[in-house]
């Protein structure tokens, strides 16, 4: 069943007594971690972008949360949020919206993206956690958003490397059911 969804809600109120919206999701946040390391008593996820670092932080401590960023090193332009394993310890995806989310999180991540017109539109997930990669496909299948076949791009340079594309005539309900919260992602996504 593919439900179509609002930017989720906190309880929350602004001055205009509007309810504020809710950047991420504990869900949306498991599937970002598809990126991320995990440490004795934390998760912590590095991007070039500084600015989905930043949503992601204000994401987490909008959820009850705490989180703190950093960028690491002089030279390398990397951007850091860490927060502690006990925030996400409980929560299990469990509703279509969680799946929904996940996948989003998943996606901003670990997904491709065609960035430029120079080249054929292209959406992707990869990963070297096959048993994930199934997971986000049979979710995105459960959207009704179609998906190609799970594949190993080049066993030669890595034997344990997955990939499955979405197919071209799902980028519309992708664009619309998943979408995506990355500041450079969402700019290329095509509704």
């Amino acid at each position: 069943m593919v439900i179509p969804r609002e930017p989720p809600k906190i309880g929350g109120h602004r001055r205009d007594y509007t309810q504020a919206p809710v950047l991420i999701s504990k869900a949306y946040l498991l599937g970002a971690l598809h990126d991320g390391t995990e440490r004795r008593l934390t998760f912590r996820v590095c991007q070039k972008s500084e600015e989905y670092i930043d949503l992601l932080a204000r994401g987490i401590r909008s959820l009850g949360g705490n989180a703190w960023t950093y960028k690491e090193g002089k030279t390398r332009r990397l951007y850091v949020v860490e927060f502690s394993k006990s925030f996400l310890s409980k929560f299990k995806i469990k509703t279509i919206i969680d799946k929904v989310d996940y996948i989003s999180g998943y996606f901003d991540a670990e997904g491709g993206i065609a960035r430029t017109s120079k080249v054929r539109y292209y959406l992707y997930f990869a990963q070297k956690n096959l048993s994930d990669l199934i997971q986000v496909r049979d979710y995105l299948t459960e959207q009704s958003i179609a998906c190609g076949k799970i594949h190993n791009p080049s066993k030669k340079v890595d034997p344990n490397y997955w990939r499955f594309y979405i197919n071209a005539r799902s980028y519309k309900d992708f664009a619309e059911i998943i979408g995506s919260r990355h500041p450079q992602k969402s700019l290329y996504l095509r509704g």
